[in-house]
């Protein structure tokens, strides 16, 4: 666990006027104000005492699960021959607790050709317990494409935290 130690300045000024300053004197419309006067020596403050406070403070530093890998997969599937591909996703760091996180995919089952039959199906662990997940499989069913050619889908992966 990182820790980062911030150092902070503060300057607190404390201004003590007594009941008499406090009373702002009436200025007479005959009276000539010297208009490079400040604020203060108009109302008649003046800083006494000025204090300077060192603070330190420890801030513990969260890294959360990502996933760091890229999985692109290539098939040729011929007639109705169906496929199961492993593949594997890398972690940025080994997750602390077990049980707890897993991936989530923006589809799990798929459309592959669009004619409106599921063809592709994605298979993970429920729970992600090791910094590179090997269980991982898509199973590409042939006879349920119906149209030839090359077909490309993008599916995006995040971790998701359990409850």
């Amino acid at each position: 666990m990182n820790r980062i130690v911030c150092m902070i300045f503060i300057i607190l000024n404390f201004v003590q006027v007594s009941v008499a300053e406090q009373v702002k004197p009436t200025i007479n419309s005959d009276v000539n104000v010297n208009k490079e006067q400040t604020l203060e020596e108009r109302e008649g403050r003046v800083l006494e005492k000025t204090y300077t406070i060192l603070m330190e403070e420890k801030v513990n530093v969260f890294v959360p699960l990502e996933i760091i890998s890229d999985v692109d997969i290539e098939a040729t599937l011929i007639g109705d021959q169906s496929l199961e591909i492993p593949f594997e996703i890398e972690l940025n760091k080994q997750p602390e607790k077990k049980d707890y996180y897993s991936i989530k995919y923006s589809e799990s089952a798929i459309d592959i050709d669009k004619d409106g039959k599921l063809d592709t199906y994605i298979y993970s662990p429920q729970y992600i317990n090791e910094r590179v997940i090997k269980d991982n499989y898509i199973k590409i069913y042939g006879d349920k494409i119906s149209k030839e050619g090359q077909h490309k889908k993008s599916v995006y992966m995040e971790v998701e935290v359990g409850y």
